[in-house]
């Protein structure tokens, strides 16, 4: 049984070894010009792509140029704008204080007016009594109509 297990690996090892070997596959040569040739090829390509990460950054340096540009334009209007809407709520804060010193003097005068009719309302009331007070007397110190 030993025997025959040591065979089977030996055949297997036979058999996979050799298959593996055969799966490296040889390189075809290449001579020192084709490879000078390609290296000159690939450092072309790489100036070239550094010439377009040139440009990139050129363009990436322009759009923050730009963008700077409309930030500094946005914050002047900002503070053109805010200025007028100091003035504005000035305007406005002088209107209303207006608006205010003109209702103060419209209810003060009403509320005089309303005492002055009180006064005279009062003072009508008394003439009134005491023209009634006179009408009488005058009446009882008439003679009677047959009599004259």
């Amino acid at each position: 049984m030993k025997k025959r297990t040591i065979v089977m690996t030996f055949m297997i090892a036979v058999l996979i070894i050799p298959s593996s070997l055969f799966a490296i596959e040889t390189a075809p040569r290449i001579s020192d010009r084709e490879i000078v040739e390609r290296l000159t090829r690939l450092e072309e390509g790489q100036k070239t792509i550094e010439m377009r990460f040139d440009d990139v950054n050129r363009r990436i340096d322009d759009v923050n140029k730009r963008i700077d540009d409309l930030r500094s334009e946005m914050n002047r209007r900002f503070e053109a704008v805010d200025k007028r809407f100091d003035t504005l709520q000035w305007m406005l804060g002088l209107f209303i204080t207006i608006a205010l010193v003109i209702l103060g003097f419209v209810l003060r005068m009403q509320w005089q007016m309303h005492r002055r009719q009180t006064q005279m309302e009062t003072t009508l009331e008394t003439h009134k009594d005491e023209i009634a007070f006179l009408k009488g007397l005058i009446e009882k110190l008439l003679p009677p109509k047959g009599v004259l």
